[in-house]
């Protein structure tokens, strides 16, 4: 004979199995190879935008212009590299974690180095920002130093995909198409 026990016994049992099978069935995360595509698809336009960026901020601290104009500009430029770092952020993030030994810590890495880009950027717009325009020499003297810093701590935060420290994603890293 079976007891109301043994019924809710078996309904939870079935239950149970039931959330781990499914539980099972999505922990694993992207491919390696998949992974590796989707952060580069992701950073490909990031790249693009900051190359294109640098040599806009090169030619304006070369420029024959006001320092308030210097000031307009360079702002815009830094915001504008803050705004495509935190977007390529939010692409890597999107990503997932690789299904691959070590696939949390380097996608964490990955986050963790996208951020301090992205801040690099926005501490030198703020510090930019911040700058008088009375006096030429003190204001290009402050952009200087705050390019400086900002090269420092963009170079600290560089991504470099040949340190990875998991075999599986070096090697998608070196085949995938959208990382040539």
């Amino acid at each position: 004979m079976r007891t109301p026990r043994a019924a809710a016994a078996r309904r939870l049992t079935a239950v149970l199995c039931t959330i781990v099978l499914l539980a099972g069935a999505c922990a694993g995360g992207p491919t390696p190879q998949a992974w590796a595509a989707a952060v580069c698809a992701a950073l490909a336009p990031w790249r693009a935008e900051i190359a294109s960026l640098t040599r806009s901020t090169q030619q304006q601290m070369t420029a024959q212009t006001s320092p308030a104009q210097a000031k307009e500009n360079l702002v815009r430029l830094l915001r504008g590299a803050e705004a495509a770092s935190e977007s390529a952020r939010r692409g890597v993030q999107a990503a997932g974690v690789p299904d691959t030994d070590k696939g949390e810590a380097v996608s964490r890495g990955f986050l963790a180095k996208l951020t301090a880009v992205r801040n690099a950027y926005g501490k030198a717009s703020e510090s930019i920002e911040q700058l008088g325009t009375g006096q030429a020499k003190t204001f290009y003297d402050g952009v200087r130093a705050a390019v400086e810093t900002l090269n420092k701590e963009y170079d600290a935060s560089a991504l470099d995909t040949s340190q990875l420290d998991s075999v599986e994603l070096k090697k998608a890293f070196d085949e995938v198409p959208e990382c040539r």
